[in-house]
């Protein structure tokens, strides 16, 4: 009998302890929501990047040190890039992805599945860029960016 009593307590304790585990969850994931919309709302956040997927060498793992990062009207970007340039660099060494510069136009939408994609233009002394960045209320982030004159490349990565 105080196996079957000790077996109970055991079945009991797991099942309060699973639901505190859903209910933090829970709470975690609303608290990463409401970060992530007010972090849009106020063109204040950074993305670490942790994937690239190029058109010509498929998907490659980066370091943890790569970033994107808006404040405001200014875009950081540090990125890897990986692909062909159709056109020789004005200015050497070559910048790349790793610049800051002023946006020159931006919008945002909200997306169905709880995201918003943010659609930036900016121009360096190299090439003008169009950044488009999905940042989704997990935190979980996808960046495309193109240029004229080189080839496309993307980017996955988490809201930091």
């Amino acid at each position: 009998m105080k196996g079957v009593i000790s077996f109970g307590y055991l079945c009991l304790s797991l099942l309060l302890l699973g639901c505190a585990t859903q209910q933090e969850r829970a709470e975690r994931k609303e608290k990463m929501q409401q970060t992530v919309t007010e972090a849009v709302e106020k063109r204040q956040w950074h993305i670490d990047v942790t994937t690239m997927h190029t058109m010509r060498y498929g998907a490659k793992t980066v370091t943890p040190d790569f970033y994107l990062e808006l404040h405001g009207d200014t875009l950081r970007s540090y990125l890897p890039y990986m692909g062909q340039l159709h056109r020789a660099p004005m200015i050497s060494p070559s910048q790349g992805l790793n610049f800051e510069a002023r946006i020159q136009n931006y919008e945002q939408r909200t997306k169905k599945n709880q995201g918003v994609q943010m659609d930036m233009d900016v121009k360096t002394d190299e090439d003008s860029y169009h950044y488009s960045v999905e940042l989704y209320g997990n935190g979980q982030a996808y960046i495309q960016v193109r240029s004229q004159h080189s080839d496309p490349v993307s980017f996955d990565g988490h809201f930091d």
